[in-house]
């Protein structure tokens, strides 16, 4: 343990990257009188859906309401069940049980730590309605093999890449396609980026993530019937919207049709949100650079293994996620006392869904022992993209003392 009283630094676990173009953004809505969703809602949807080459871009609230939302649109409700990882933050199975359906937890790949597709099809039931993948911790999920068992039995897939705006997944690598640990992704694959590879994929802009609009998400697609149905479901079953009644040149008297939500993101958060995409490609560039130092200097201390890229996926790294091995010379809660009393944030890797007391009462004790043992074995080190190299140095050095002295 460390005999430090007094910090020497302070590293938080994250920080988002906002400047002086992002704080100066929102002046022209708030001057327009636009402040709620208006003329920058859609065009920063227009934005992300060319970005990652959809045709639609649904902006909500939260990736949460987004979940719900692309469910809802589906008609998933009462009855029906969703298969989803339990190693995933709460709201993705949340999002399932807001519809009344069930969430049916599958256990994970070991070193991906994304979800299972061969346990996902050994949960599909005649109940079964849809797949929600993950994008673990910004690590895209071999998607067109969940998509080949969806198409099997007739499934829609609901890719939550809440960590994942910006990265590409590699097909010719997929497991869909014979492929496996030992496949070197080849030079003419080209990739294709996430949030074009699923029927409905569902990003979030929460602080924590590589860009951030405060809170906020987005549903991408290609279907414009799905589309639509968004748009009116989250403006509470809204026939037409705000912006197309007060730009029309005749009245226009609106009309609700079914029950719809209050799921509608700000034009102050999209003008944040417009400056954010554009600087997209230098945030992940510099979360990369990053994470490649603590690949090469953390990859020696024993009892630390370095998050794993399989050859059809790139890495966002919205967290850095270390898995403490059975050498460690610490458990991991007396490693993390010991980082934070030296001004270091960390996390718990990710939680296990299923452990927690709202699923124990809903679905008993499910057995998911690749999803348990990560649970308790990974945790979460600083990592941002306006991290100085001070900074990640102090990181690295404290693990090194910190385990090196055991």
């Amino acid at each position: 343990m460390t005999t430090e009283t007094r910090p020497k630094m302070h590293v938080p676990i994250t920080k988002p990257s906002l400047g002086e173009e992002e704080a100066r953004a929102p002046y022209e809505s708030i001057k327009s009188g636009w402040v709620t969703q208006g003329p920058k809602v859609a065009a920063f949807e227009k934005a992300v859906a060319a970005y990652v080459g959809a045709k639609h871009g649904v902006a909500t609230t939260s990736c949460t309401t987004g979940l719900h939302l692309a469910l809802a649109t589906l008609g998933i409700g009462p009855g029906d069940e969703v298969i989803v990882p339990s190693f995933t933050f709460i709201a993705s199975a949340n999002a399932i049980l807001y519809t009344g359906a069930t969430a049916v937890f599958a256990d994970i790949d070991p070193r991906t730590y994304n979800v299972d597709p061969a346990d996902v099809e050994r949960r599909i039931t005649n109940r079964t309605k849809a797949i929600m993948p993950v994008d673990q911790i910004g690590l895209a999920c071999d998607i067109d093999a969940i998509n080949e068992i969806a198409t099997r039995h007739g499934l829609e897939v609901v890719e939550d890449a809440a960590p994942a705006i910006g990265e590409s997944y590699y097909p010719q690598a997929s497991a869909a396609r014979g492929a496996d640990r030992r496949t070197v992704r080849s030079e003419d694959d080209k990739g294709r980026t996430v949030g074009s590879n699923a029927h409905q994929t569902v990003f979030s802009f929460h602080p924590r993530k590589v860009i951030t609009t405060g809170e906020g998400g987005m549903i991408t697609t290609d279907d414009d019937a799905l589309a639509d149905r968004a748009r009116k479901l989250r403006a509470h079953g809204m026939s037409v919207s705000d912006l197309d009644r007060h730009t029309a040149d005749r009245v226009i008297i609106e009309e609700y049709h079914e029950l719809g939500f209050n799921y509608r993101m700000s034009d102050i958060q999209a003008s944040i949100g417009l400056v954010q995409l554009r600087r997209l490609p230098e945030l992940l560039r510099i979360r990369r650079e990053r994470a490649a130092r603590y690949n090469a200097e953390l990859r020696g201390i024993r009892g630390l293994e370095t998050p794993y890229t399989p050859p059809y996926a790139e890495h966002t790294y919205q967290s850095y996620c270390l898995r403490l091995t059975s050498d460690c010379a610490l458990d991991r809660e007396v490693l993390m006392t010991n980082l934070l009393r030296r001004g270091i944030a960390t996390r718990r890797g990710v939680m296990a869904s299923h452990l927690e007391e709202v699923y124990l009462k809903r679905n008993g004790r499910v057995s998911l022992p690749v999803t348990e043992e990560a649970t308790r074995t990974t945790m979460l080190i600083p990592l941002y993209a306006t991290m100085t190299d001070d900074e990640q140095s102090y990181v690295i050095d404290a693990l090194r003392q910190e385990l090196d002295s055991h």
